[in-house]
């Protein structure tokens, strides 16, 4: 396990304290479409931290051909459908190009400031001429509505139970998942970025925003710098 990161609960548990059995049984969400408009019908995606394919395979019922990484065999074991890579993200280097490149889950939020400038640099290395990144940051609030919690329809409540800093505009971060039958926990480092601080993320990888696709600024579509 990563430093800063823990994970509790049944069955397998990734470096970062990611529940495999948590993240199969999460259902998806908007993101397939707030992609989908985004972006070309039909486009290649190089999907980076794609875990049990949640997204994955709703964006190959839409016609998208999916590129899915992970570093973890027991997440990637759970995608169906779509060429699977291992590999650490901010390691990858796949000498090919891509439609679009999708980094979602906050992923740009890494507590390590120097993952995050690797994620950054994997993405501009795998966009097409062209093309476009996809990020999904955090909501504003992320980091001071707490504690708060989410009622699922589908009948579990997902609770972000702490926030708390631990040094260099570092927090840690709680999140429980309570299902009928099972509790799932994580712990996990986060680094709250302003709209000025990602933007001057992405300049340094050679990226820029070409818009926010959602009003609260969560979805950004980003295009290299010409």
């Amino acid at each position: 396990m990563r430093e800063g990161y823990e994970g509790t609960g049944p069955g397998a548990i990734t470096p970062d304290g990611c529940a495999v059995e948590f993240y199969a049984r999460l259902p998806v969400g908007d993101e397939p479409d707030v992609i989908a408009a985004a972006v070309p019908a039909g486009a290649r995606i190089l999907e980076l931290g794609s875990g049990v394919g949640r997204v994955t395979h709703a964006l190959l019922e839409r016609g998208f051909t999916v590129t899915a990484v992970d570093e973890s065999a027991e997440m990637l074991e759970r995608v169906r459908g779509a060429r699977t890579v291992r590999s650490p993200i901010e390691e990858l280097d796949l000498g090919e190009t891509f439609d679009v490149v999708l980094l979602a889950s906050f992923l740009v939020h890494a507590g390590d400031a120097g993952v995050r400038r690797g994620l950054l640099r994997t993405c501009a290395r795998h966009v097409a001429p062209g093309g476009c990144v996809l990020i999904q940051r955090e909501a504003e609030d992320y980091h001071t509505n707490v504690p708060r919690e989410r009622v699922d329809p589908a009948g579990f409540t997902v609770r972000v139970a702490s926030v708390e800093p631990v040094g260099d505009g570092v927090d840690s971060v709680r999140a429980e998942y309570v299902f009928p039958d099972a509790i799932w926990t994580q712990t996990f480092r986060a680094r709250p970025l302003t709209t000025e601080q990602f933007e001057e993320a992405l300049e340094e990888a050679g990226l820029r925003v070409d818009r926010y696709l959602t009003e609260d600024r969560v979805w950004v579509r980003a295009v290299a710098v010409d």
